[in-house]
């Protein structure tokens, strides 16, 4: 059974840091890109910030450039985000998932899901 699992949300001030963590479990996750979500209340689902299996090519929203980093480490099946910076307009609930690196990015929701970590971002 494929799983995903978020950790590391809680509460912080504004300015401050949270490091978010997924540890994927299930299958061998070699061919396949890993990205970070979020989805604030009212709000559709955002695309945050994505990384290739070799780590090699990230991506990430304009919205988080240069706050947040995408990281993954591959022995042990987990990926990082790093938030920096943090904003109030941040608050939302955090998700990872993994798509096949043969299909486009367009089509996330044909990937795996965690079932999201919440960040609340105090001012």
């Amino acid at each position: 059974q494929v799983q995903l699992v978020e950790s590391g949300g809680g509460l912080v001030q504004a300015g401050g840091s949270l490091r978010l963590s997924c540890a994927a479990s299930g299958r061998t996750f070699s061919g396949y890109v890993m990205g970070w979500f979020r989805q604030a209340p009212g709000k559709e689902r955002e695309f945050l910030a994505a990384i290739a299996w070799s780590g090699s090519s990230t991506y990430y929203a304009d919205s988080v450039k240069g706050r947040f980093t995408i990281s993954r480490d591959n022995a042990k099946n987990t990926v990082y985000l790093q938030m920096n910076s943090l904003k109030p307009g941040d608050t939302a609930v955090y998700y990872c998932a993994a798509r096949p690196a043969t299909l486009p990015a367009s089509k996330w929701q044909s990937g795996y899901w965690g079932q999201g970590t919440q960040v609340t971002v105090s001012s």
